[in-house]
């Protein structure tokens, strides 16, 4: 860089240089005062005076004649040395230009792509740099701290890959004995006559159950993250659905409802983990009975669940679908925020979405399901 201005500055001087040595001595043609008064000379000498006023006007339009060629060779001469001059700046010029652009200007541009790339995140996209441009290793440094980058987060993303993989398996793992717990109160709930030993006996079940349920809920998060949380979409009948809600309903607090008869697509199986978590909630922070009813919206059947209960205040509305959200009333109760994030990931699989909303006398959960065809 510092040897093209050089060059530059050196062919300034050049040509203010050539333009001293070519019109500095050079003074502008003047008339020969010689010539001229040896016409008026000759001119008195004749006795005719028509004659000597023709030969004073012929040596004197001479010598004007003379003065101008000498005055356009002058100008002619200092033109053509601009023009070369102005062709030797130009050169220059662009012969700058080019070095500036391949040597600053096209590497700093690579620079700001890259610095673009990583503030999105794109590590992958390496630093491509000619090794003798200006920025020299200053860039291969960029360019290593960018594979620094890459490497730590992959390996975050394997560490934090591995952490899922594991609660995936304990929760799957920690199910089975919570089943047998569950299996064996049930029995003893059979065979039981003391009305006390039957409440103790439903208190361990209530609480086997309470964990289940989340364990279920920690287990599905996980997979869903995994992208291993699948849901099966099939056409099925309504009433399947009402027996899918009225066993979620395990209190029999859901008055009688009917739902209309249809076709659905859905997975079975997960809009019972749907529709547990919703009556679930209802049975935590409301504890009163249900109202459901069921009717067609467009293409959508759609299914209010209404509980009797205080809500939901306004402002946690927005946040109640959020993962590991839980608001300001349920800090007395036992669960994750996982409930309903779950719930809302199932359905929109299936096409289908859910809400919720404050309504007068208590708190509604509504759940749209595609209808068939």
């Amino acid at each position: 860089m510092r040897k093209s201005f050089i060059v530059f500055i050196c062919v300034l001087f050049i040509g203010a240089g050539g333009i001293m040595l070519v019109f500095g001595n050079n003074t502008p043609p003047k008339p020969d005062a010689v010539t001229i008064n040896r016409a008026v000379i000759a001119s008195m000498q004749t006795d005719n005076s028509n004659e000597a006023a023709a030969v004073l006007h012929r040596q004197i339009t001479d010598e004007l004649q003379r003065l101008d060629a000498d005055r356009q060779n002058r100008d002619k001469v200092f033109l053509t040395f601009l023009f070369v001059y102005a062709g030797i700046i130009a050169a220059t010029s662009i012969l700058l230009y080019l070095y500036c652009e391949k040597r600053i200007l096209s590497p700093f541009r690579k620079l700001q792509s890259f610095a673009w790339h990583i503030a999105a995140g794109n590590l992958d996209v390496p630093l491509e740099m000619d090794r003798n441009n200006l920025f020299g290793a200053f860039t291969e440094s960029f360019d290593l701290m960018r594979e620094e980058l890459h490497n730590s987060r992959e390996k975050e993303r394997e560490a934090d890959r591995s952490k899922k993989e594991l609660v995936a398996s304990l929760s799957h793992d920690i199910k089975t004995p919570v089943a047998s717990i569950k299996s064996a109160t049930e029995l003893m709930l059979f065979t039981a006559e003391n009305d006390e030993y039957k409440e103790q006996l439903q208190g361990i079940n209530a609480k086997a159950e309470q964990i289940d349920s989340l364990i279920t809920n920690m287990f599905h998060a996980t997979l869903e993250e995994l992208q291993a949380l699948s849901v099966s979409v099939s056409e099925i009948q309504s009433s399947a659905i009402r027996g899918v809600i009225r066993y979620a309903d395990y209190k029999k607090r859901a008055r009688p409802f009917e739902i209309p008869s249809c076709l659905c697509l859905a997975d079975l199986t997960r809009l019972g983990q749907v529709f547990d978590n919703i009556i679930g909630n209802s049975y935590k922070y409301a504890g009163t009975q249900l109202e459901i009813s069921a009717f067609f919206e467009g293409e959508y059947l759609v299914i209010n669940i209404a509980d009797f209960g205080a809500g939901v205040p306004e402002e946690e509305l927005p946040l109640i679908f959020t993962k590991f959200y839980r608001g300001k009333d349920a800090a007395a109760k036992s669960g994750y925020g996982l409930g309903l994030y779950i719930s809302k990931y199932l359905i929109e699989q299936m096409s289908g979405d859910i809400c919720c909303e404050n309504r007068a006398g208590g708190f509604l959960v509504r759940v749209r399901l595609r209808l068939a065809g």
